[in-house]
């Protein structure tokens, strides 16, 4: 099977997962191909991710490609975070991706404050880079959808120039969909990413 892998630089793309089903390794996953590609990543969430996991993603990185993998915590004030994101963004050379994982909370409505937030990270950094927000999404409950997975605040994302992507897992196993508009990706999480 082929690796996934993401070609299109300077998205911004809000993607809502379904509970445990690898949001943060495909977050990895793409942190992993920019860093290959010869870019910086930025990680910020509430939590350093998994270090097995870590290690199992950049398994085919060398430690020094590996060194360009710069994670803060966003605990505290979420525009103070945002603030230093942008400032490592516009002062390290060859930044290719930065990623918010769990960047708000895992129910309810997105507050106002951080989609204004991201929506200004998005205007203050470097069109060539990508961000990745990943984030819960909800389910339907009304049984009216054929998607597994809703992004939240998916007007207000828009509007702040996000497109909205879902990963959801259609069975039991490692099998996973990948849907970014119109395309939808049948995919398998393996230990070192996604496959197509």
């Amino acid at each position: 099977m082929d690796r996934y892998r993401f070609t299109d630089a300077g998205k911004r793309i809000h993607l809502a997962v379904e509970g445990s089903c690898g949001g943060t390794s495909f977050g990895l996953h793409m942190a992993a191909d920019v860093i290959g590609s010869g870019q910086r990543v930025l990680w910020a969430s509430k939590a350093l991710p998994n270090a097995e996991r870590f290690a199992q993603l950049f398994a085919h990185l060398s430690l020094t490609e590996s060194s360009r993998f710069h994670a803060m915590n966003f605990g505290g004030r979420f525009d103070r975070a945002v603030d230093a994101i942008i400032e490592a963004a516009n002062a390290l050379p060859s930044v290719g991706l930065i990623v918010l994982d769990d960047w708000c909370d895992n129910t309810g409505r997105i507050p106002n404050t951080q989609v204004e937030q991201v929506k200004r990270l998005g205007a203050l950094v470097d069109n060539g880079v990508t961000l990745l927000l990943i984030s819960k999404g909800s389910v339907d409950a009304s049984g009216k959808s054929d998607e597994a997975i809703r992004p939240r605040a998916l007007d207000a994302m828009s509007e702040a120039g996000y497109e909205a992507w879902t990963l959801s897992r259609p069975s039991d196993g490692a099998k996973r969909r990948l849907t970014s508009g119109q395309e939808t990706l049948g995919l398998v999480i393996e230990d070192s990413g996604f496959v197509l």
